[in-house]
């Protein structure tokens, strides 16, 4: 057989698309981790719906895995798909839109039946439209093949079928000149001891690649060669997993125990399963009733001096509300993790935005300030989760790391870290300086306003917290209206003195011009690509944001050498509200997005182009 001629590419954008029981998501990440290993850089975007199982076969119940694979360093899981396989009808209407013209389609014939495109919502048999015609469409009945490669083999019927997702990888992997032992390898874990499934996986994989290798209907393979990346020793992470690892380090750096306590939700219980893993590096993952039991423990494990953390999700951080008020008023370290959904209520579990941030800034009663961070990409959950364990240990506070679905579910290559090479923790305890007949529980750190955080028993200086105001040095309940408003202003002096200990903010692109693209938290590599792309038409820079409250002490220099600042969010304009009011001596543009959806470069390009051409 002659050869196949292999045609090198720059980077490229595959989306697995088909019914929620279809496998996209185990497809995906296959693909991704096998590209990782070869040493692309990646980025991925899981796409799926809330409900467990959405009705079959309709656009309800439709899942995706889009990847972004590139020789070049790439920051988005792409716009459009060079290539998009599509198990079924309803997973083509779907993703349609995604694909343009001139692409390959690889297509589930089994599945485009008249009752499956009907359901979908088709008029008419989708394969026979004019609008197919655009496309280079692979026609494979992908089901009917795995069913024959397993024929004999003892498996199930439902079982053969559920190994579709294998032969379709199998096809693409041949396509982009992928090698397949890392899937195997995968299989061989998770399948080891039910040896038919696992056989019946591996032969569907090979069944697919030489499938696609002996169809004309797909002429050339392609492949991306790795990305010139900085060498060391990579693993593709998602941001989860990231974010739970941001805090195993940190309470190893500062030589605490660290105690998890949380409630499971979309989509933050990653991180909790997570630590749980982690038991032999002294972590303690506790599964609460609820979201209040889930914090209240973390204040009580604070207390009594572990390193403690909550993690939650859009309405799990109202629920938390009362008990980080407590936190603030213990003057406790903890960290919460809000992983932002669509909202409000349940609104859209699945699906990412912004919309979390004004409760994070002032969602107490009363005057109950706390630092808020936010992490920008998969792999920086870990910097951010361990910065923010910095902050409050250090501090002695509670502070917020706001992360979303996106960058949560999301996963790029993560270069390991040491634990030489990260910042030393150093908690604000008790020391041999102390004296215990001077000390008392609320005096304060001169340059933090820290108060030192003692656990309790400790001979000398046992003291009494609680929710009712202290008094400014004994701790003791105090309802001295003087004594409130004092420890009102230091609590928030407290907060703002943090800035002292953050980083500058730093600008991508132009140092001063035309246009400053501002941002935080997971619209940063979309920012930074359409930053790029428009950047020959004006002299742009991108400032994002990772620290919120306090805002970095150069921000109002930063945005003084820019002439217009437009500020771009995926929620209706919290952060330009912030911003207003923090900084009014500027102006502000807008560009918002609330569709449950990541930004898009080329929408961003559109809208940045339109701010250059306007007076």
């Amino acid at each position: 057989m002659e050869k196949t001629k292999i045609k090198e590419l720059e980077k490229v954008v595959v989306k697995f698309v088909g019914d929620s029981g279809d496998g996209m998501q185990l497809t995906g990440t296959q693909f991704a981790g096998t590209s990782a290993f070869l040493g692309n850089d990646i980025a991925t975007f899981p796409d799926y719906p809330a409900e467990i199982r959405a009705p079959q076969g309709t656009v309800a119940g439709v899942s995706g895995f889009q990847v972004h694979i590139g020789k070049s360093h790439i920051h988005t899981p792409g716009d459009k798909s060079d290539v998009l396989v599509a198990m079924n009808a309803a997973a083509l209407r779907a993703n349609l839109y995604s694909v343009p013209s001139g692409n390959t389609i690889i297509i589930d014939t089994d599945n485009f039946k008249r009752k499956d495109w009907e359901k979908a919502g088709y008029d008419s048999d989708p394969l026979e439209s004019e609008e197919l015609k655009k496309f280079n469409v692979v026609k494979a009945p992908i089901t009917s093949l795995t069913r024959k490669a397993l024929e004999g083999i003892g498996l199930d019927n439902k079982s053969i079928t559920r190994s579709k997702n294998m032969f379709a990888l199998g096809v693409v992997y041949w396509l982009f000149s992928r090698p397949m032992d890392y899937t195997e390898r995968f299989l061989k874990g998770k399948f080891g001891k039910k040896e038919m499934i696992l056989e019946g996986n591996m032969k569907a994989l090979k069944a697919g690649y030489y499938f696609a290798e002996t169809i004309e209907a797909l002429p050339s393979a392609y492949t991306v060669l790795p990305s010139d990346m900085e060498k060391g020793r990579y693993k593709s992470v998602m941001g989860n997993e990231a974010t739970a690892w941001g805090f195993l380090a940190a309470a190893e750096k500062s030589d605490k125990n660290l105690f998890l306590g949380s409630y499971p939700i979309t989509p933050a219980t990653d991180i909790l399963q997570e630590v749980a893993k982690h038991k032999h590096f002294g972590a303690k993952a506790f599964q609460a009733e609820d979201e209040i039991a889930g914090i209240a423990a973390a204040i009580g494990a604070a207390f009594a001096g572990d390193f403690a953390i909550t993690t939650t999700s859009g309405p799990g951080l109202a629920l938390k509300g009362e008990a980080i008020g407590l936190a603030v008023m213990t003057e406790l370290p903890i960290v919460i993790v809000d992983v932002q959904r669509g909202g409000p209520s349940t609104g859209l579990p699945t699906k990412t935005e912004q919309s979390d941030l004004l409760q994070a800034l002032y969602g107490r009663n009363g005057e109950s300030p706390v630092v808020v961070v936010a992490a920008k990409s998969p792999s920086d959950c870990f910097d951010m989760a361990y910065n923010a364990s910095k902050i409050a240990m250090e501090h002695v506070t509670p502070v917020i790391l706001l992360t979303d679905g996106y960058v949560a579910n999301g996963s790029q290559p993560w270069k390991i870290k040491k634990m030489a090479d990260l910042d030393d923790i150093v908690p604000y305890t008790i020391n041999s300086s102390d004296n215990a007949e001077t000390w008392e529980p609320y005096i304060r750190d001169e340059n933090t306003l820290a108060r030192k955080w003692v656990v309790p028993g400790t001979e000398g200086f046992e003291h009494r917290i609680g929710g009712l105001e202290k008094d400014e040095t004994t701790g003791n309940v105090s309802y001295a209206p003087e004594n409130h408003e004092k420890m009102v202003k230091v609590r928030e002096e407290k907060v703002a003195r943090v800035a002292n200990y953050i980083p500058d903010l730093k600008v991508e692109g132009n140092q001063e011009g035309d246009l400053l693209i501002v941002g935080w938290g997971g619209t940063f590599g979309a920012l930074l690509t359409a930053g790029e792309e428009v950047e020959a038409n004006g002299r742009i820079g991108l400032a994002h944001f990772n620290y919120i409250k306090p805002l970095p002490k150069n921000t109002a220099e930063v945005f003084s050498r820019f002439k217009k600042i437009v500020v771009c969010e995926l929620n209706n304009g919290q952060f330009v509200k912030y911003l207003r009011a923090e900084l009014p001596q500027f102006d502000y543009l807008q560009y918002n997005k609330i569709q449950g959806l990541p930004f898009s470069t080329s929408e961003l390009i559109d809208r940045f182009t339109e701010i250059l051409k306007e007076d």
